[in-house]
């Protein structure tokens, strides 16, 4: 699939939202997603769709031994090499269903609003777990289903330009679908709740938890736009627990 994020002027777009120029502090779901983190201590990580490399350096700077992010985006490597000055940070150009290729094992699998960019959710789900070592810990943070299920990704809205209500319709039919973001047209994956659920449970995981975050209260009370946010979920966090 075409990758948008290497496209220079969608990237130069991205490199202006807060969770790019902020990092994780920028990121609305982060007071949450921080929450379901193991502890990192002498671990290795990898982290499938890596970006700036925000949660690789978070997981260094929280003691684990060694980290591979990895993304199919050169713009996003190179990005993240040119933010990075640990030696425990290795950041590879490739997709996450490759992963299997890396013929290594690793105690901490995490990501962040990727995986809706890949077609099957138990492939990666599968792949995940073999290459987790025994009860490793496999944490990702994705596009809500509601928030996908239409596939415009906006609201409807009045003659006033105010939003009326978030349109979700054809939820059932996992399939791409077309979106705006940042200007240019992107292509995402839509997904059930049950497919995200039962792709981690018929694979060798036990759930230990499930968010669907409200924005950090500090930005709801900062943007009246943000408090829309509230009207429906954008995203949804999981972790979950290799079996054995």
């Amino acid at each position: 699939m075409k990758n948008e994020y290497d496209n220079p002027s969608f990237f130069d777009a991205y490199s202006q939202m807060d969770r790019s120029k902020k990092g994780l502090k920028g990121a609305g779901e982060w007071h949450e997603l921080k929450k379901l983190l193991p502890d990192f201590t002498g671990k290795t990580v990898l982290d499938l769709g890596c970006g700036y490399g925000w949660h690789c350096r978070y997981a260094v700077e929280n003691g684990a031994e060694k980290v591979i992010g990895i993304d199919l985006s050169e713009r996003m490597i190179n990005k993240a090499k040119e933010m990075t000055d640990s030696s425990k940070i290795n950041y590879l150009l490739m997709g996450m269903e490759e992963i299997d290729g890396l013929n290594e094992t690793f105690d901490i699998v995490i990501s962040s609003l990727a995986l809706h960019y890949v077609a099957s959710f138990d492939e990666i789900a599968k792949k995940v777990n073999h290459c987790l070592s025994p009860d490793g810990d496999f944490i990702f943070s994705a596009e809500h289903p509601i928030f996908t299920a239409q596939g415009t990704e906006d609201w409807i809205y009045n003659e006033q330009g105010l939003p009326l209500y978030w349109p979700v319709d054809r939820y059932f039919d996992e399939s791409i679908r077309e979106t705006t973001f940042l200007g240019e047209t992107v292509m995402k994956y839509h997904k059930t709740v049950t497919t995200y659920l039962n792709g981690l449970l018929t694979n060798g995981f036990q759930l230990t938890r499930f968010v669907e975050p409200m924005p950090d209260p500090k930005m709801l009370e900062a943007s009246a736009q943000m408090r829309d946010e509230l009207r429906r979920p954008m995203m949804l966090l999981i972790s979950a627990k290799k079996i054995g």
